[in-house]
């Protein structure tokens, strides 16, 4: 008999062990985002002008009744009644309570399966059943809000090409909610370190037809699988940023106990590898400490020539332990820019000297009466001869020697603009690990501030994943690329000039990427100082006015790459208990 009670506290205990994300304000976002019964009788009502039937199927093996009863009453009483659910059983024999349960509902087809084939075998069962338009995928155990196929109908009225619809979710621990998963927009370096597209997942039942079902070679994360090759065949994808998944946890679900299921985590890997593999994209993939999260180590296709710009103005120290720790880079094929800005001590000049005799070193000099960032760097890529841009500030120390070839590896393919690394501070706490576009009215660094070896909210801080800026204090991008954008905005002379780069090549159609593996300490600012004059104050002010005014748009329809549950006044991931989603 299991004592439940200690059950419950071991469970709990995994959630923290593990550093999962259980949030305080959790409870007051649901009430302030979802439904109340009002709202969800003006749903019923609700007519559609594309009513799509819509498949839920669920494969089944030796399923708990009492968790099985309350999956079925939250799809039969859906707000939206224009659906299906598709079981195919795979259990040893067929359980009386389960035909009970679903003799209550003519909605309901069921299949007792001669033998149990397994997970996919089971599900590609359901689907050979299903009539309807479109495909939802839902486990034996889980449980679904009553808004979820309303929603989802709600999104393709908004989105009639859309092919692939996933939304937010949370995990169920008996009756408490806890963990949700509030998930960025459609994002392929993320999707490539871990399945964080997962549940709730709809599919257009014609793609699925031409793309084929569930492949039993990757039981365990045939969803996973599945999903790799949804988004190859298709880009109608669209993100719904509400929850509409309740994944249950209990000591039998993957998400209870990971050891139990080690092989899921096993096929996870070989999915991605095979996924690169359809899209010829040369790269290793490796399984990382954190179970279910993994490395994609892309190929140096072409050893090219990397040029690293480096502004300065005195500030000899920090200088020379920046260049000293790129000399002990393991990727030969680099060379060095020092971009000189209105030194005045006799030691600089002297290290200028010292360093230009070294082969890969030059330092040329721009002379202008201030300190702006961006014509300093413009200034540089004039006399740079690398295929690949490498914007470096002087207060910064490489830690791991490889960091030039995990960078170029992802900027050398043809779908990313720029790549980002992960900057600590000396106390290796996170300087930056991305930047999330409004956060403070303008932008600003996520996961500020965490221990290096906090892997973040869903891992955003210890996975490579898409982010709609990083900062230019080490920052890659493709020569080509930044003459076509003309470069870093001088108008910006200091603030938010990288963050503009960025947002001025993402809209070209390329990637931003984050890559932690490339790890750099930032002993940020010592160059430049802080905002604490008034001429200073008024020119931030003054670049803040003309960032809003050129991303206006960006601004207003949020971040991508963020979720619009999560609060834009903090650095880490907190959920905006007020809520800005209208239901």
């Amino acid at each position: 008999m299991i004592n439940l009670e200690k059950e419950k506290l071991k469970r709990l205990y995994y959630f923290k062990r593990n550093n999962y994300y259980i949030n305080k304000n959790y409870k007051k976002w649901i009430q302030k985002n979802e439904p109340n019964g009002d709202e969800l009788e003006k749903q019923r009502e609700e007519k559609f002008a594309n009513s799509p039937l819509i498949s839920v199927v669920i494969p089944m093996y030796n399923t708990d009744v009492e968790y099985f009863k309350i999956l079925i009453d939250s799809l039969t009483a859906q707000t939206y009644s224009n659906i299906e659910i598709c079981i195919a059983d795979g259990s040893p024999y067929e359980n009386p309570q389960i035909l009970d349960i679903i003799n209550n509902d003519n909605r309901i087809i069921y299949k007792h399966l001669e033998e149990n084939g397994g997970i996919s075998f089971n599900t590609n069962e359901a689907i050979k059943m299903a009539k309807g338009e479109y495909i939802a995928f839902v486990d034996h155990d889980d449980v679904l809000p009553l808004f979820a196929f309303y929603e989802v109908v709600n999104a393709i009225n908004q989105n009639p090409n859309v092919e692939f619809i996933y939304s937010d979710e949370d995990i169920i621990i008996g009756n408490k909610r806890c963990n949700p998963s509030f998930k960025p927009d459609f994002s392929i370096d993320t999707l490539r370190s871990y399945n964080y597209i997962s549940h709730l997942s709809v599919v257009k039942k014609e793609l699925l037809n031409r793309i084929g079902g569930l492949d039993s070679e990757f039981d365990g994360a045939q969803d996973y699988e599945l999903i790799f090759r949804i988004i190859e065949n298709t880009s109608n994808i669209v993100h719904i940023s509400k929850i509409l998944y309740h994944w249950r946890f209990h000591r039998n679900s993957t998400s209870a106990n990971s050891n139990s299921k080690t092989y899921a985590f096993e096929s996870g890997r070989r999915a991605i590898q095979k996924h690169l593999e359809r899209l010829n994209i040369p790269a290793t993939v490796t399984s990382e400490k954190e179970v279910g999260r993994y490395r994609v180590k892309y190929n140096i296709i072409s050893e090219d020539k990397v040029s690293i710009l480096i502004p300065n103005k005195d500030n000899v120290e920090d200088l020379k332990k920046c260049i000293n720790s790129i000399l002990k880079s393991t990727y030969s094929n680099y060379e060095i820019i020092v971009i000189e800005n209105n030194s005045t001590s006799k030691e600089i000049f002297d290290y200028y000297d010292e360093i230009n005799k070294i082969e890969n070193i030059k330092v040329v000099k721009l002379e202008i009466n201030e300190f702006n960032y961006s014509k300093i760097n413009n200034y540089g890529v004039k006399f740079a001869e690398g295929k690949y841009l490498l914007f470096l500030n002087n207060d910064t120390e490489v830690i791991e020697s490889g960091w030039i070839e995990e960078m170029l590896g992802l900027a050398q393919r043809e779908d990313v603009g720029i790549v980002g690394a992960k900057l600590l501070y000396p106390d290796n706490t996170v300087q930056h690990a991305g930047v999330i576009i409004g956060m403070g009215g303008v932008a600003g660094h996520i996961n500020k501030d965490i221990s290096c070896d906090d892997p973040g909210y869903f891992s955003r801080a210890s996975v490579i994943n898409n982010y709609s800026a990083v900062t230019a204090a080490c920052l890659m991008t493709k020569k080509e690329i930044f003459e076509k954008i003309n470069g870093f905005d001088e108008n910006l002379k200091v603030a938010f000039n990288d963050v503009d780069l960025c947002l001025k090549i993402r809209s070209l159609g390329y990637l931003c990427v984050f890559t932690p593996y490339a790890k750099l300490y930032h002993f940020e600012s010592k160059t430049r100082g802080y905002e604490d004059t008034k001429e200073k104050k008024a020119r931030f002010a003054g670049e803040i006015e003309l960032f809003k005014k050129k991303w206006k748009d960006v601004l207003d329809s949020g971040d991508p790459c963020f979720n619009k549950n999560l609060s834009l006044n903090s650095a880490k991931f907190i959920i905006d208990k007020k809520g800005r989603i209208n239901h």
